[in-house]
């Protein structure tokens, strides 16, 4: 449903907040690690999410990428957003350029209650809110 980007965007920010609490920093190559990301690849991630606001970076010996207050209010619609663009949340199932509900798709009214509930939890899911899970192992970032 998301491109790979978007999912090593959203596994990137989750794993980030969880490792900044107390305000430690982490650098690109724990990202990679923590997430099974290639360095390279989630390093570009990083700078786009770095500047677009999404996460904070410091540069020198003690750098890294870290949140803040503001940045773990993001949401995961925030960030699909910016990283897939609105059609996941807006576009045809099928992917028609003019679909209505004058002008429907074959899978038109099933998928818009799907697509409702998928933007109805990307909206109310912010990155702060994946922190307790994975730290009591309830829920993990990587197999």
């Amino acid at each position: 449903m998301f491109s790979k980007t978007c999912k090593y965007a959203i596994k990137a920010l989750i794993f980030i907040a969880q490792k900044t609490n107390n305000e430690r920093k982490v650098g690109i190559k724990d990202v990679a690690e923590g997430i099974d990301s290639p360095e390279h690849f989630i390093a570009k991630i990083l700078q786009t999410l770095s500047k677009k606001g999404f996460v904070n970076s410091s540069k020198g010996p003690n750098g890294g990428f870290y949140m803040d207050e503001n940045t773990l209010e993001v949401t995961l619609a925030d960030v699909v957003k910016e990283i897939d663009g609105d059609k996941i949340l807006y576009g045809c199932g099928i992917g028609l350029k003019q679909c209505s509900e004058t002008h429907p798709c074959p899978i038109h009214n099933d998928f818009k209650v799907i697509r409702e509930q998928i933007v109805e939890m990307l909206e109310k899911s912010k990155i702060r809110m994946f922190i307790e899970n994975l730290d009591q192992n309830i829920t993990f970032l990587k197999t």
